[in-house]
């Protein structure tokens, strides 16, 4: 399914003009099926609010832009949103503080009994066996066990597997590897990436890590005061060093060393990731010491 998004607009306590707030000004975006999307920005530039109404959490109408999601037009007051939301799976920041039921087996489970009732107990129980397994978790093990007794990565997984559970197209993450140590980080990444290959088809992600984001998406969009201020490939919007810095954004550690080795000469054409960069710059340094 392809996110269509035109010259949408939004804001906040609108009806209180002295504390009214724009959160997005116009914002057109197009994100293609198969797309690994990277929002970036400093905090209150609008990541959050744009995505959120991606599966209708903030709601709009045609007089503020227009949102279609596949055959969805979110804009439509006729729109099919509890539809909509078995296809756009949504991960806040820190999911695991969305637990809430007795057992895991049951928090993986409301998904499907809430965007999927028509599914017979036998298929939800399969549904819910997939999405755990998928996850990385042995379902025998865990699914009869309180969410709260996991550690902090377990109960990550957990939440991730309530919400892919209705098999979404796409997946909407925001700061998914917030609070977890390097490990945590790499498994979670990676978890995404297999993810990513399967039924999942997009995922978009809102992230300050530039690290994952230079290696991971194929896609970013950089995001200002509620706009889109650049649009492109990882290695087209962090060669642009210069913007970026001018309104608070970190480079990639790719990037920063891309620059620095630049400065002394040595020029490499690296998309920013890191095998790639490590393999350019080899061959760029082992040409200047011949």
């Amino acid at each position: 399914m392809q996110v269509e998004v035109k010259n949408l607009s939004f804001v906040y306590n609108k009806k209180m003009k002295s504390m009214a707030t724009n959160a997005l000004k116009n914002v057109s975006l197009t994100v293609d099926e198969g797309d690994f999307l990277g929002i970036i920005g400093h905090t209150g530039s609008g990541k959050s609010t744009l995505v959120q109404h991606f599966n209708g959490l903030i709601k709009t109408t045609a007089e503020y832009g227009s949102i279609k999601i596949g055959e969805f037009n979110l804009t439509d007051k006729k729109c099919d949103f509890k539809s909509l939301r078995a296809k756009v799976g949504m991960v806040f920041q820190y999911p695991e503080y969305q637990l809430f039921a007795e057992t895991v087996y049951e928090d993986v489970e409301f998904g499907v009994k809430n965007f999927l009732s028509s599914v017979t107990e036998e298929e939800r129980r399969d549904l819910v066996k997939q999405a755990i397994e998928l996850v990385g978790l042995n379902f025998e093990e865990v699914k009869d066990k309180s969410p709260f007794e996991l550690s902090g990565g377990q109960k990550r997984r957990v939440a991730i597997a309530g919400v892919i559970v209705t098999k979404p197209e796409i997946l909407v993450l925001d700061e998914p590897v917030a609070g977890l140590d390097p490990q945590g980080k790499k498994d979670f990444l990676r978890l995404l990436k297999t993810l990513h290959g399967g039924f999942v088809k997009t995922i978009i992600i809102v992230s300050h890590d530039m690290n994952v984001v230079s290696e991971y998406c194929n896609k970013v969009a950089v995001f200002s005061k509620g706009e889109i201020i650049k649009f492109g490939t990882p290695k087209q919007v962090f060669s642009d060093s210069e913007l970026l810095y001018s309104i608070g954004l970190d480079l990639p550690l790719t990037a920063k060393l891309t620059n620095a080795l630049k400065l002394k000469g040595v020029i490499i054409d690296t998309d920013f990731t890191l095998n790639d960069f490590i393999s350019k710059s080899a061959i760029a340094l082992k040409k200047g010491v011949e």
